[in-house]
């Protein structure tokens, strides 16, 4: 999470205790010295530019993570991180490389590639007039990017159609990251809104969504997705936090190295929605902001949290400007949400001997209290109110989509048909899963078989513990093709789970990223948790203490 430097008081610090200052200082002159020597008498030329990039990056790696170096190189992506835009002007597409090639893999709506009609699984055969037919997906990113407003000429071979090598004349475009990518109204009844990060423009954007739900005397309940969702700004939190809480809402405390110097957050609007019935959803990848919109939230008993813990970043970094143009990132703060708990899951100023850091164990965590009275703790991220099992990926699946087969049919599916359904009521139906499975080569997919290595290991076993005479070896061969895998049993086993992807890899060449969400959003169990416990007063007031 980043703070801008106005919102902090902290420039004013503890004095260094004598002992540390001469070590410093030693420390400075030794290495001054090496470099000199270095300079020196090195029989050869030494390379600046990488020794030093690697003393820093070894330097910082000794505080955390968080804290990082920005030469005048990189700038562009803290701003990016910051912004949501790039310093650069693109096509606007993203970029897969495979088997020594690139391809589309998803065009961005609105961006010139999608205006132009590159799809997902062109390959990128040429650039202007450079060949990039084998070229990786760094270079030819590289030879895309340009200013913005310049022309850029891509050709490109499409597969399963009769035309396969296609020219298209683009204009590159300034791009950004949207923070909320879609928001509607799903069931009739639940203002959704996905929040992927915090930039300085979620506020409006998140307001935005807000205001057109108001407008809607169907909408009775709100979900804010917070899911994957990383930080960013401190701000964008706070601001987000005014719509649904009383203004003056104390919702974070900061304290850096001079704890006298601590800074306190309050909302600052009057709230659109004070009392709607509101769930936040979160995972393993909501982070810095994220966890403190969701945690304040949960700690002021105005949201009701469904998912799974949070990651636990307790930790607020700010920038500083150094010679040469270059930036750092620096963690100035903790933050401490109303409750006053910090979840701050790993403590990077107490390593383990080895130099790695261990995750604070539950037992060793602080009771606080929400508004309420209920309990809550500190350490390890943001327990949910409601807990979600995700599941795991079957090996199955992971092959199907790692080996590229649910994204080439879904590439020949889409230059086969010129449209679908809208993406809410598109579905993959039964003729079309089989399609999907007709167009395997079942010999390559070497996933898994649980069975088989089950009876692979049966075998092994019984030999190794001198059971496997001639009658066990001959019931274990009797036994083996009633139990082997089938791959065509396996593939419908896992129907729902292959189709619920499927769908969003075909949906997305037609409606872009959001058809993908959409796709998922329909079997989405926390969303469907959420819609029904906001939808059950009794059951949200004895989750939420009130």
């Amino acid at each position: 999470m980043l703070a801008t430097l106005s919102a902090f008081g902290v420039r004013a610090q503890q004095t260094p205790s004598p002992s540390h200052d001469v070590s410093v200082s030693r420390n400075l002159s030794t290495f001054n010295s090496i470099v000199k020597e270095l300079e020196m008498n090195y029989v050869d030329t030494i390379r600046p530019k990488e020794a030093f990039g690697a003393a820093i990056e070894a330097f910082l790696s000794t505080v955390d993570p968080y804290t990082e170096y920005y030469s005048s190189d990189d700038r562009n992506e803290l701003t990016k991180i910051t912004t949501g835009q790039y310093d650069y002007g693109g096509i606007g597409s993203y970029i897969m490389q495979r088997d020594g090639s690139s391809y589309i893999s998803g065009p961005m709506e609105g961006a010139p590639a999608a205006k132009a009609g590159l799809r997902s699984g062109d390959k990128i055969i040429r650039v202007d007039s450079v060949d990039t037919s084998n070229m990786g997906s760094s270079d030819v990113s590289s030879r895309l990017r340009g200013l913005a407003g310049t022309p850029v000429t891509v050709t490109v071979k499409r597969p399963f159609v009769t035309d396969s090598i296609l020219t298209f004349e683009l204009i590159r475009a300034k791009l950004s990251d949207p923070s909320v990518p879609y928001w509607g109204v799903i069931g009739g009844n639940t203002g959704y809104i996905r929040l992927t990060q915090f930039l300085a423009d979620s506020g409006r954007d998140v307001n935005e969504a807000l205001k057109a739900f108001k407008a809607n005397p169907e909408v009775t309940q709100i979900v804010l997705d917070l899911r994957g969702n990383g930080g960013g700004l401190l701000e964008s939190a706070v601001d987000i936090l005014g719509n649904f809480l009383p203004k003056g809402t104390e919702v974070l405390r900061t304290r850096g190295k001079d704890k006298s110097m601590e800074k306190v957050y309050k909302t600052t609007k009057t709230p659109i929605y004070p009392d709607i019935p509101l769930a936040v959803l979160i995972d393993g990848g909501s982070a810095s902001s994220s966890e403190i919109t969701a945690g304040a939230l949960q700690d002021l008993d105005r949201a009701v949290l469904i998912g799974s813990r949070s990651y636990g970043k307790g930790l607020v970094q700010s920038t500083r400007p150094l010679p040469f143009d270059g930036l750092l990132k620096v963690t100035v703060a903790k933050y401490y949400i109303p409750s006053g708990r910090l979840i701050q899951a790993l403590d990077y100023s107490h390593r383990n001997p080895d130099g790695s850091v261990g995750r604070t164990p539950d037992s060793l965590t602080n009771v606080y209290h929400t508004l309420h009275g209920r309990e809550v703790r500190d350490g390890g991220g943001l327990t949910p109110d409601i807990s979600i099992d995700w599941g795991r990926v079957s090996p199955l699946l992971y092959n199907l989509v790692s080996d590229n087969k649910v994204f080439d049919f879904a590439t020949k599916y889409a230059n086969t048909h010129d449209s679908i359904p809208g993406a809410w009521e598109f579905e993959v139906t039964d003729e079309l899963f089989e399609e999907f499975k007709n167009s395997l080569d079942v010999s390559t997919l070497q996933y898994d078989k649980v069975m088989d290595q089950l009876l692979k290991q049966l075998r092994e076993t019984a030999e190794a513990e001198g059971y496997l005479t001639e009658e066990a070896a001959a019931a274990i061969d009797t036994l083996s093709p009633l139990l082997s895998n089938d791959v065509n049993q396996d593939l419908d086993n896992k129907r729902e789970e292959i189709a619920e992807y499927l769908g969003g890899e075909i949906a997305s060449r037609y409606y872009f990223e959001n058809g993908r969400l959409i796709q998922t959003l329909k079997q989405d169990k926390a969303l469907k948790t959420a819609m029904e416990t906001l939808s059950d007063p009794v059951k949200l007031k004895e989750i939420l203490g009130r």
